[in-house]
């Protein structure tokens, strides 16, 4: 990628789409013993550095193709970029989304997109979404604005690395980079190969939609048959043909992180330094962990890509982060079916810590045990062994079903 058309996309978005601050975050910073900075894309106008990318590439339309409109398909902040760039720019837009989307992103999307962005949901998945924009844009003889794998996409999403270099005032030693389908990593990793060689450049996956990884494996992209779409904003199923070679060439390495981690990552964001961000901006500095003792004493940048997370979500994001944290357990226990049983398991089983979060139990008149589903929040992590040491010698039979994947997301 020339350096040069970088430099020239962002030159036209000027005005348009925001130079957002390179902060030092003072929590991280002390906590990894290096000097941590956030790229703060969280705080563009769509609250995501998707306006970039799609703002370069419409912008670029010839005036032949900007009158037949465009279409695209997102599972959100790319859909807010394409809606928000048409209407400053009056082409028309047809935007597909799943019908799962969450109706705060669908409604974000018809507000900044205004009359001139129509939208449909449809199917459950952004790949049937894409499929029917795909068929959509062929019959209208539109343009199809792909999400990341397009070269002026690329370009557009590289403005961001252009910022933190010339922000930075001093060399940066690590740059970690959230991947989906590689349009950020891939044109932000191209820029500071030119500009700063020997940062070291991290691209950042989630662990259950890993497909970038799989790429590097494979030697070409491929389509993962199954992925844990929680991480929504950086869950992709392939990824692109022209962001993985860029990525190939210019990564130094990638590593994926749990989506318990990045749970965790959010909320301690959020409680100690007020930051809002959606699963995927957290992504980037969720991965320090990893590298705890070699960023120490080093210039450390995380780009923060996005900040649209539906409210409705916490609750399933705080119970990810314990169960990853080791906070949170479920367990199915036979309790005799007597007066006192319950009481029982509370006084003699928990510490005065320990809390009943969960508990759905049904007697049954003609056995001798029921079997009771209790979840349970501890203070320390340390505490199980305790727990479940004392239901054994307590003759409490019971089944510890955090590790059975199927049956812990029926409660969750």
């Amino acid at each position: 990628m020339k350096l040069e058309a970088v430099k020239k996309a962002k030159h036209d978005m000027e005005g348009l789409v925001l130079t957002t601050p390179l902060q030092k975050n003072i929590n991280i910073s002390e906590y990894f013993k290096a000097t941590v900075c956030l790229k703060r894309e969280d705080l563009q106008t769509v609250r995501s550095y998707k306006i970039r990318g799609a703002y370069h590439k419409i912008k670029n339309l010839s005036q032949a193709q900007a009158m037949n409109g465009v279409v695209c398909a997102s599972a959100g902040n790319h859909a807010q970029g394409v809606a928000l760039t048409c209407k400053l720019l009056n082409i028309r837009a047809t935007v597909l989304m799943p019908i799962t989307t969450p109706s705060q992103k669908v409604n974000k999307v018809k507000q900044f997109g205004g009359e001139m962005v129509d939208v449909i949901l449809y199917g459950d998945t952004f790949d049937q979404a894409y499929d029917e924009a795909v068929r959509i844009c062929k019959a209208n003889k539109a343009v199809f604005i792909h999400p990341f794998d397009d070269e002026k996409i690329i370009e557009g999403q590289a403005t961001v690395g252009l910022e933190i270099y010339q922000a930075a005032h001093q060399s940066i030693d690590y740059l970690f980079l959230p991947i989906g389908g590689g349009g950020l990593a891939s044109g932000v990793s191209s820029v500071f190969k030119q500009l700063s060689p020997n940062t070291r450049l991290i691209g950042v996956e989630p662990k259950g939609a890993a497909s970038m990884q799989a790429a590097y494996k494979q030697h070409k992209p491929v389509r993962l048959k199954q992925i844990d779409r929680f991480v929504d904003g950086a869950a992709v199923q392939e990824v692109g043909k022209l962001t993985f070679q860029l990525c190939k060439e210019n990564l130094d390495q990638i590593v994926s992180v749990d989506e318990g981690k990045v749970c965790s990552t959010l909320l301690k964001l959020y409680n100690e330094d007020g930051i809002i961000v959606e699963p995927a901006g957290a992504l980037s500095i969720a991965a320090l962990e990893q590298f705890k003792d070699e960023i120490k004493g080093k210039r450390v940048v995380c780009i923060v890509s996005g900040s649209n997370n539906d409210i409705t979500r916490m609750e399933e994001i705080k119970e990810r982060a314990m169960l990853y944290e080791g906070l949170k357990h479920y367990f199915v226990v036979k309790f005799p079916q007597r007066a006192g049983a319950l009481k029982e398991f509370v006084s003699d089983v928990l510490g005065p810590n320990d809390d009943i979060s969960f508990f759905e139990y049904s007697k049954k008149t003609s056995r001798e045990k029921g079997p009771a589903t209790i979840g349970l929040e501890l203070k320390s992590k340390d505490d199980l062994k305790a727990i479940m040491a004392k239901m054994k010698a307590k003759d409490f039979q019971f089944e510890y079903i955090n590790e059975k994947q199927e049956l812990l997301a029926l409660l969750i």
